[in-house]
């Protein structure tokens, strides 16, 4: 996997300001985080979603900076069908946070190729918007790509990050990841247990109340939308 796959360990997550366009997100408690699986349906609200980090935000989550041509390539070489990417919508459909979970055959990361004896393993990188920071979105994305690998026999969960990234550190840390530093950047990786009847349930809620929570903010912004074309409506 290359630097616009996965490359994980790349979210920013401290406490942002409020105010602007997440200013509502800021107030969120963490238990109304739902983490939605994408399609490729999304691809044009992800690529608004990167085009948005600032400079320092991409070096974060791709290891370097990123330019809007080469953010717009990677958003447009998104696997959907080999790979699995998760998002955190608000009120407006704008996505707070992406996880992307990168799927690869063991051979081709060493570093954690010795660690398991299944035929894949998985690479997470993670992304979170200045008005969404400080709400947890980042670990509600790790623990939902965490699930997805142990319901399809994966073992194994590695991120890539630079060392000074203390946010994804400490989701590394929290997570029990081993983490190995060398020159200003770090690989952590985190053994899952296998599947059970529980993960599988665990996961198949936890979509099933995403995709409502999506479908009741898109129902309500095409009723917004409705209403306010109306003549003597004044649209907010």
């Amino acid at each position: 996997m290359t630097t616009t796959d996965a490359r994980a360990g790349s979210a920013s997550e401290a406490p942002g300001k409020a105010g602007g366009a997440g200013a509502d997100t800021t107030r969120a408690s963490r238990s109304t985080i739902f983490v939605k699986e994408l399609s490729r349906r999304a691809r044009w609200r992800l690529l608004r979603h990167f085009l948005a980090l600032n400079s320092g935000d991409r070096l974060l989550r791709f290891g370097s900076v990123l330019s809007d041509e080469l953010v717009s390539r990677y958003v447009e070489n998104i696997d959907f069908s080999r790979d699995t990417v998760f998002g955190v919508y608000d009120r407006k459909l704008r996505l707070l946070g992406v996880g992307h979970l990168a799927f690869a055959p063991r051979e081709a990361m060493p570093s954690v190729s010795a660690s398991t004896t299944k035929e894949r393993v998985a690479e997470f990188g993670v992304s979170v918007a200045a008005s969404a920071r400080g709400m947890g979105v980042g670990s509600r994305l790790f623990e939902r790509a965490a699930i997805r690998c142990r319901n399809v026999d994966i073992d194994t969960l590695y991120m890539h990050c630079l060392s000074s990234n203390k946010v994804m550190m400490h989701i590394a840390k929290k997570a029990g990841m081993a983490i190995h530093r060398d020159y200003g950047e770090a690989d952590a990786y985190l053994k899952l247990p296998p599947a059970n009847p529980a993960s599988v349930l665990q996961e198949a809620v936890q979509e099933q109340v995403a995709t409502l929570d999506y479908t009741l903010k898109a129902n309500l912004r095409a009723a917004l939308k409705w209403l306010g074309s109306l003549p003597g409506i004044k649209r907010d």
